[in-house]
């Protein structure tokens, strides 16, 4: 079938006055308010080629969902009849007909079992007003997917929606105990023991769009509890968080990421603009990427980090 791009990712936010005024001030977004049927309109911010929506908890663009975070994707079609005849053939669920949607457009959901757990809905183009050159933000680099299962998810929106596979890849963390032998007549010798596994993540990037959806799955869920909450990111935290959220709410959208020129500038700017950060400065992530996590505090409780890469 033709292939589609990302119209916009809703997020469920806490203080949504707060959240505006920190992507359209500290962030430089431009924003719409796009109309949603029988309920409020919400605030929509441009960003790249796509867009970011707000819904406060219970609003129903996200369903009457009460948690915070990135609650679903919308893929843009031109022709959402023909789209739906597509879908319809190669046997993907639909979980509703067409109802109007953010924006007035109609929109009709795909069944998130089928997709790895990802929410997902198909419609047509959103109206928002152009971006303002210059700003820091480039475009979304990725939105992360808990996953439990990578296989599904490309057999979902590779083999059904045509979405390219962008790469795969392995992050793993290694412990290297080394043992030391000292003695006052034949000096030192050290010896390593061979690398002991403590933490990994098996990655895949399917492309939408300009961004990627990034599916994240625990290697090993014997150590997929680890997380320091307060410090700096590691990749067994990583896996850890993953884990922690496939377990309590099953597998699905996790996080968005960011695109922009210099992590470790841009969480030093955020920081001294008042907001909380997790990482003081960018560290190693995914495709040779310099990446920082802002506290999801920050921007009404969605997990948001900046992504740093050629």
């Amino acid at each position: 079938m033709k292939r589609m791009g990302l119209a916009y990712v809703a997020l469920v936010v806490r203080d949504i006055e707060g959240v505006v005024r920190t992507l359209s001030g500290t962030f430089g977004l431009t924003q719409t308010i796009c109309p949603f049927p029988g309920s409020d309109s919400l605030p929509v911010f441009r960003i790249g080629e796509s867009a970011i929506a707000l819904a406060p908890p219970g609003h129903p663009c996200v369903e009457g969902f009460e948690k915070p975070g990135v609650h679903h994707i919308a893929l843009a079609v031109d022709d959402l009849a023909a789209a739906v005849k597509a879908l319809d053939a190669t046997g993907l669920p639909l979980t509703a007909t067409s109802r109007p949607g953010l924006g007035g457009q109609p929109r009709v959901g795909l069944d998130p079992a089928a997709l790895a757990g990802v929410r997902t809905y198909v419609t047509q183009p959103l109206t928002l007003r152009p971006s303002v050159p210059g700003g820091w933000v480039e475009r979304i680099d990725h939105i992360g997917v808990a996953s439990a299962d990578n296989a599904r998810a490309l057999e979902g929106f590779v083999g059904r929606l045509g979405c390219p596979l962008e790469s795969t890849q392995t992050d793993m963390e290694v412990r290297i105990a080394i043992e030391s032998f000292t003695s006052d007549k034949y000096g030192a010798v050290y010896h390593s023991r061979p690398p002991e596994p403590v933490g990994g993540l098996r990655v895949a990037f399917i492309t939408m769009g300009d961004c990627e959806l990034e599916f994240l799955q625990d290697i090993d869920p014997r150590h997929g509890s680890h997380v320091a909450h307060g410090g700096a990111g590691t990749t067994r935290q990583d896996q850890g968080a993953v884990a922690r959220f496939v377990a309590s709410r099953g597998p699905g959208l996790h996080h968005l990421a960011i695109k922009v020129r210099n992590t470790t500038d841009v969480l030093g700017a955020l920081a001294k603009a008042g907001l909380e950060t997790i990482d003081r400065a960018g560290r190693p992530g995914s495709r040779r990427a310099q990446i920082g996590f802002l506290h999801p505090r920050s921007l009404g409780g969605v997990l948001v980090h900046f992504v740093e890469r050629g």
